[in-house]
């Protein structure tokens, strides 16, 4: 028999009316109750229960209807990878953010998280007794919470399908170890978390220019995003260098990089300090570091910086767009991917007062319509396309179209 969630109306009217319900999974009591009195502490959000295992987060969704789940990965009875099929498929429109330490065995269960209907991952601290480190945490959980948690208020109610039974050995036995699947085309972008813009937004012509390099930000919804989009840039990566900063911590861009080489059949790698920027691979910020481009004789190199954060991001979009404007000029094609807040915009501008073109990723397609929207609604956007038309235009703009 279906499950009927209480507030779930066919409008989805009720959801507007009261705060987001969060359900806290994990084992350590440490966290739960940071999480919880950080929770507490905002308006727009409340602790709807507080568990230890996934098993118990499973069987009580019912009785909890929780808005969100945070749900650790390595818990005992149940892990957070087992659950989060199980927890779907009793609601189909719960927001799971995955909480995991950063190793390299959890970043890949992240990655695969992801692929099975996770909204996103957030990096958990080794000892919340650092203050900087559970500053961060705190700030980039409840964002993510609250931008995610958004989409319930956007969109009408999904009908919930039963639970499928489990096989009696299925939650008892321990989670195989994941290693990083072999992504070639992932799914389709979770719905926008905003609802759609009234009226289209202006935008301005290409650059004249033929693009020398491709510049892309991204953050939430990014690693899908992008690992879709190498799918389609192989005669670019061929014969241009493509420059990434995805929003994302150490570890997570390691194995990032290694989807993205798999997915796009190009080396790709989390860059090196000092090394020659070529045509023919793909480089990606890594965790924790900023990417800029810089002049080294006659070549460009990388140069990785480990100042402060920037717009809250530490790689940010912003410092690899305005260092590459005193390599390439304006011969630029930048891209601004999903993500929460407006890190690239302030790059992009300056790309485009140099005579660079901005391409956006549209609302519809977007997990989250910060980055882009910001973007847009600047009015530096060339094009503001959905994710499965910006690598065709993108081929086409390197292969000389300048409309």
């Amino acid at each position: 028999m279906s499950v009927a969630f209480a507030g779930n109306s066919t409008t989805g009217s009720s959801r507007e009316a009261g705060p987001l319900r969060v359900m806290i999974v994990d084992d350590s009591v440490v966290i739960r109750g940071l999480i919880s009195r950080w929770i507490g502490a905002e308006h727009d959000m409340e602790v709807a229960a507080s568990l230890r295992t996934g098993l118990e987060a499973v069987n009580q969704l019912e009785r909890i209807n929780p808005d969100v789940a945070v749900l650790d990965i390595e818990m005992p009875e149940l892990d957070g990878i087992s659950a989060l099929p199980q927890l779907l498929a009793k609601k189909r429109d719960l927001v799971i953010i995955m909480a995991s330490t950063l190793t390299r065995r959890n970043a890949e269960i992240s990655f695969k998280a992801l692929s099975l209907g996770a909204a996103d991952y957030i990096p958990k601290p080794e000892s919340t007794r650092e203050a900087s480190a559970a500053d961060t945490f705190h700030h980039d959980l409840i964002q993510k919470i609250r931008h995610l948690g958004a989409r319930l208020r956007r969109r009408p109610a999904v009908a919930s399908p039963p639970l499928a039974p489990a096989s009696p050995s299925s939650s008892a036995s321990p989670a195989p170890a994941v290693r990083a699947p072999a992504v070639a085309r992932p799914a389709a972008p979770a719905p926008a978390l905003h609802a759609p813009s009234s009226g289209p937004l202006s935008t301005r012509p290409f650059s004249t220019q033929a693009p020398k390099v491709l510049l892309i930000g991204s953050s939430t919804g990014g690693p899908q995003a992008l690992m879709a989009l190498v799918t389609e840039f192989g005669p670019v990566i061929d014969r241009f260098p493509v420059l990434i900063t995805q929003h994302m911590p150490p570890t997570f861009t390691t194995i990032l990089a290694e989807h993205l080489a798999r997915s796009s059949r190009r080396p790709a790698a989390e860059a090196v300090d000092g090394e020659p920027v070529k045509p023919g691979r793909i480089y990606l910020a890594p965790g924790g570091k900023h990417m800029r481009v810089v002049r080294s004789g006659a070549d460009v190199a990388i140069a990785l910086d480990d100042g402060p954060a920037v717009n809250f991001c530490k790689p940010a979009v912003d410092p690899l767009f305005t260092s590459a404007i005193d390599i390439w000029h304006g011969a630029i094609l930048s891209v601004i991917l999903t993500g929460m807040g407006s890190d690239g915009m302030r790059g992009g501008k300056d790309i485009v007062a140099a005579g660079g073109s901005v391409i956006a990723q549209d609302e519809a397609s977007s997990v989250v319509w910060g980055m882009p929207g910001a973007a847009a609604h600047a009015g530096i956007c060339a094009a503001i396309l959905p994710l499965n038309q910006i690598g065709a235009k993108v081929n086409r703009l390197f292969a000389g179209d300048r409309s």
